[in-house]
């Protein structure tokens, strides 16, 4: 007991995974800010915005963040996780910028593009990042962070929205200030990455043994867990250099891993939790809210996900990843349902419909932020080998974005050929669809074995 205390006390540790986890609040904090800045945006005195107009933006920083995390890993490997966190901050407070000071939809488009390079990079590397320098008793605990820091990111864009929409909503590029808002966490991230501990692991990587023998101990790692990293990392010198995609490809162990990750990724998306986060004032306006009550209502979905994120990811901790997985899941279903249920028939008036509408948008956000995506963030960043991780990590990141872009892209104009309602009918089947994918495609069991049979790191420091 007094050894995982004096873990979860480490003021060192502690201090690096926050740090890291402000780009979980980054990646938060963008996607949400759009929620509100997009309706603003679109009138016709600023950048006018058509409906598919309006899904280029949105999904643009999404196609931008699917190339920042296919690229992150290769170059996390080469320059180490801690620079490239730094130039992650860097890009994320240019590219806001020029997201500001867009004259017309071409230069938006362009610079939301840039700004999700950004996004994916910092989604692929801080979860990674947070387990490589987190000792295993408190591993979740870090990883789960950058969770909370995810939904706490769209609720901070969400109020920023929520005031400067109801105070200022009458001045036309109000919308801009919503958007730079976003540079201070960006700065708070790039002055404060200096001041954080590096990946022990990639040191070992790097053959840096004395940096990385240092690092483990001032990360709170025991020495006997060190020393067998360092030896195991010694033995596997060699095999760590010629590990290419020829030699991964021929592996069947590693080729599930990988299979494995991109269907946990997919898992992820095809709820749809982002059409909310994304659309989401809109949303509500159609159902009847008027501009500035479904600015407050994003506040309200914001708070009870950051809420629900905090007690799922407790209750991540103490049960079996894979169950709650399915719970998560399955109360997707059940709110998703019952959504398209209660716009579809319109039993009620109009005020009980709104306020149907949001209670159950909000149990479904917090279903999904507080299970499905931190569990899903969760098995993923613990899944891979130490000498694969960055680059099955960003595959699997990736494929979480392209989803995501698809989805955005199309959502508009869905809506607008199906109807709010259907769309989400399509969703909750969707998800019934990801239950039958955890259920018999992934193996807990064989995952873990795949692990254990390729991580030079493990092998003997259990």
């Amino acid at each position: 007991m007094k050894k995982k205390r004096s873990m979860i006390n480490n003021s060192f540790l502690k201090y690096s995974a926050y740090v890291i986890s402000l780009g979980g609040f980054l990646f938060g904090y963008d996607t949400g800010v759009i929620n509100g800045a997009l309706a603003f945006m679109s009138k016709p005195r600023e950048l006018n915005l058509t409906p598919g107009l309006q899904g280029v933006v949105s999904s643009s920083l999404i196609l931008g963040a699917c190339l920042g995390a296919l690229g992150c890993g290769n170059i996390a490997d080469r320059f180490g996780r801690k620079r490239t966190l730094r130039w992650i901050a860097a890009l994320f407070t240019i590219s806001t910028f020029f997201c500001a000071i867009s004259m017309n939809f071409a230069f938006m488009a362009v610079f939301r593009f840039i700004l999700g390079l950004a996004v994916g990079a910092a989604s692929s590397l801080s979860p990674m990042y947070l387990a490589e320098i987190s000792p295993e008793k408190v591993r979740t605990i870090n990883v789960n962070k950058n969770a909370i820091f995810i939904v706490l990111g769209q609720l901070a864009a969400f109020c920023v929205n929520a005031i400067l929409g109801n105070i200022w909503g009458s001045w036309g590029p109000i919308w801009r200030v919503m958007i730079v808002s976003a540079s201070v966490p960006a700065i708070i991230l790039w002055i404060n990455s200096f001041h954080i501990g590096g990946s022990p692991h990639w040191l070992l990587l790097k053959k840096r043994f004395k940096h990385a023998r240092s690092l483990f101990s001032k990360l709170g790692f025991s020495k006997e867990v060190s020393a067998d990293f360092e030896n195991n990392s010694r033995k596997s010198s060699n095999k760590q250099e010629i590990l290419a995609w020829k030699k991964i490809f021929k592996t069947p162990s590693l080729i599930y891993l990988l299979i494995s990750g991109i269907i946990i990724a997919l898992i992820q998306q095809f709820s749809g939790v982002n059409t909310v986060m994304y659309y989401g004032t809109i949303l509500l306006e159609k159902v009847g809210m008027g501009q500035g009550g479904s600015l407050y209502a994003n506040v309200l979905i914001g708070l009870v996900s950051v809420i629900a994120s905090i007690f799922g990811t407790r209750l991540i901790a103490k049960y079996d990843h894979h169950r709650m997985l399915l719970i998560g899941l399955s109360g997707n279903i059940t709110f998703l349902a019952l959504l398209a249920f209660v716009m579809h028939l319109n039993f009620f008036n109009q005020t009980i419909t709104s306020l149907l509408v949001l209670i159950l948008l909000t149990l479904f956000l917090a279903s999904h932020q507080g299970i499905v995506s931190p569990v899903t963030w969760l098995i993923m960043s613990e899944m891979f080998p130490t000498i694969v991780k960055a680059r099955f990590m960003s595959i699997a990141t990736a494929t979480t974005w392209i989803t995501n872009f698809l989805i955005s892209l199309v959502f508009p104009l869905l809506v607008a050929g199906l109807g709010v309602a259907m769309s989400f009918l399509i969703f909750a089947i969707s998800n019934g669809v990801s239950v039958l994918l955890s259920i018999f495609v992934i193996n807990k069991r064989e995952i873990h074995k795949a692990y254990q049979k390729n991580d030079f790191l493990t092998k003997n420091a259990n």
